[in-house]
């Protein structure tokens, strides 16, 4: 039994490691399509049309990256929760020894440093285009 529940949550792992992955990936592409549109839209004609336009791009931005945000938080606290019960079962186990535990500070760090990027990358996006107005 014990190795069906550490199947499962490799497994769980596995599939919080993709769902980051699909976020951080959405988030960027998003990110980098908005400030090359927005970009473009903004050194062309000024009008209150294309104004209306960037400034719906920019909602469109900070609402996908604060959804992508909270996913990564919770990815990373899922990620907590399943690596605590693994460290759990490995002590139960007596094999605890052959897992670092500082894993999970690099982890958290990675984490950390998605979300900066995220929030940079998507700071930029919405700040540039109306600077090169």
């Amino acid at each position: 039994m014990i190795e069906r529940v550490h199947k499962h949550i490799i497994t769980e792992l596995q599939q919080n490691t993709r769902t980051d992955t699909i976020f951080i990936v959405t988030s960027i592409l998003l990110n980098l399509v908005i400030l090359a549109t927005n970009s473009i839209i903004g050194t062309g004609d000024q009008d209150t049309t294309t104004t209306i336009v960037m400034i719906l791009f920019v909602c469109l931005l900070v609402v996908v990256n604060a959804v992508v945000i909270f996913g990564l938080l919770k990815g990373k606290q899922t990620r907590v929760k399943l690596i605590d019960g693994l460290l759990k079962m490995y002590k139960d186990q007596n094999v605890e020894g052959y897992y670092d535990t500082s894993l999970l500070t690099n982890y958290n760090t990675r984490y950390n440093l998605f979300i900066i990027a995220v929030v940079f990358l998507g700071l930029i996006a919405a700040i540039v285009p109306f600077i090169l107005r």
